[in-house]
């Protein structure tokens, strides 16, 4: 979402490439681009304005150590600044309650219904909740049914009562509902509008008197760009919201929103969603976003997605057939799902210092492991744990039966020979070092 800027941010910091000392003059034009680049970036004027001001007054506050270049000092001032912008840091949710009561707000089209449902999975499978789903929008003819097949797919109990056309009474029987069966969290989706107008107001107003919820959100697309932040300043002056849900920004969004709506509204961005899959929802960490723009990465998120997949006992028994050299196929496309499991491959090469800009322009699809995954289910169960039985006849037939060519198996099966190679120099490597 913020190539666009983080491109430009680093054509600024080049001013001051080479420069022996910070001065007024070149701290001026160097923060002039930089508040250029926020605004193309969609950021609010008066927000982008106080931020660069900030920057050039801690610049020429400080004293530069020989040991460091004035484009890094710049670096660093930008990026704490720009982290403090955002929040300074993660924002839990409020889970007090029995239940925890979370209310869904927010415009007709910006993921409401979604981010219900990956809320919901987010607390099952991360906080261990036992969570309800009530569908309180009683005008999109869809809206209820389409909360059911999500409450579905993320194993959530969907609180529906399609008979019931009055939303506040409807969000109160749900909350009877929830406390009598024992539930930790219910999480009230309610109706959209597409724009805002004073009957949805009352509505949703309404219904948050009603049930006095622990937690009330705004959901909001980041791609609307300034228009978010507008909408969010519309619906907090009369909801008084806690957070807010940013969907989108694994979208073209120039990144305003995100930048803008913490300062233009003084609340947190709780969460952020990546994608459109179920477990497409991040805890927004204002640091953690600051090191992306600038190109820096996100380690600490990739190491956190890897853990949740990690499975120490699995990863034993995977060591042991590496060091007796019986790594197998079943192995390697068991390596390859944990690894899907942990986000789209664009969203990870992201979090990885500087791939960003190498892999500029260039295109990282989710079907990358298709073709791998077809070839090594054309395989029989004795070639999968027999990879040296691989001769010209069984390359063909599996060839055949993935749709791929010959060359193609050919060259997995070099990767694969070359992976279980460097698997095991690794293994011997840190044995060695124990």
């Amino acid at each position: 979402m913020f190539d666009n800027l983080s491109e430009r941010l680093e054509r600024s910091f080049k001013i001051l490439k080479g420069e022996g000392r910070i001065t007024e003059i070149n701290v001026a034009e160097t923060v002039k681009d930089i508040r250029k680049a926020l605004l193309e970036a969609d950021v609010n004027y008066k927000t982008a304005k106080q931020f660069t001001d900030r920057v050039k007054e801690k610049a020429l506050g400080q004293q530069v150590l020989t040991a460091v270049r004035p484009g890094q000092l710049l670096v660093k001032i930008t990026h704490d600044e720009l982290a403090l912008l955002m929040g300074g840091e993660a924002v839990e949710m409020n889970l007090k309650g029995n239940p925890a009561i979370i209310l869904m707000s927010g415009l007709q089209g910006s993921g409401k219904t979604t981010h219900a449902a990956k809320l919901a999975h987010y607390l099952q499978q991360k906080k261990g909740k036992k969570v309800m789903l009530a569908a309180c929008d009683v005008y999109r003819p869809a809206a209820i049914e389409q909360l059911r097949v999500l409450g579905e797919q993320v194993g959530t109990k969907v609180y529906t009562a399609e008979e019931e056309k009055d939303p506040v009474k409807k969000a109160q029987a749900a909350l009877i509902e929830a406390r009598t069966y024992g539930y930790d969290v219910l999480i009230v989706d309610t109706a959209g509008r597409l724009a805002i107008d004073e009957q949805m107001m009352q509505e949703i107003a309404a219904i948050k008197q009603a049930i006095q919820p622990t937690e009330t959100l705004f959901v909001v697309d980041a791609m609307t760009g300034q228009d978010a932040v507008n909408t969010a300043k519309e619906f907090n002056d009369r909801l008084d919201f806690d957070g807010v849900i940013l969907t989108k920004l694994d979208g073209d969004a120039r990144g305003g929103a995100a930048l803008s709506i913490r300062s233009v509204v003084d609340k947190p961005i709780k969460f952020i969603g990546t994608g459109e899959k179920m477990d497409a929802l991040d805890v927004f960490h204002p640091t953690r976003m600051a090191d992306r723009i600038l190109g820096m990465g996100d380690v600490v998120s990739l190491v956190e997605r890897a853990q949740e997949q990690y499975d120490e006992q699995e990863a034993r028994r995977i060591a042991k057939k590496i060091a007796k050299n019986q790594f197998d196929f079943n192995d390697f496309l068991g390596q390859l799902q944990q690894i899907k499991k942990m986000g789209s491959m664009k969203d990870l090469m992201g979090m990885i210092p500087g791939m960003d800009k190498a892999l500029k322009n260039v295109e990282i699809s989710d079907d990358a492991f298709k073709p791998v995954e077809a070839i090594i289910s054309s395989m029989t169960p004795y070639e999968r744990t027999h990879p040296e039985c691989l001769n010209g006849s069984r390359k063909n037939r599996i060839a055949k039966g993935s749709g791929t060519t010959i060359i193609e198996v050919n060259r997995f099966l070099k990767q694969f020979d070359q992976t279980s190679k460097m698997m095991r120099k690794v293994q011997q490597f840190s044995t060695k070092r124990r």
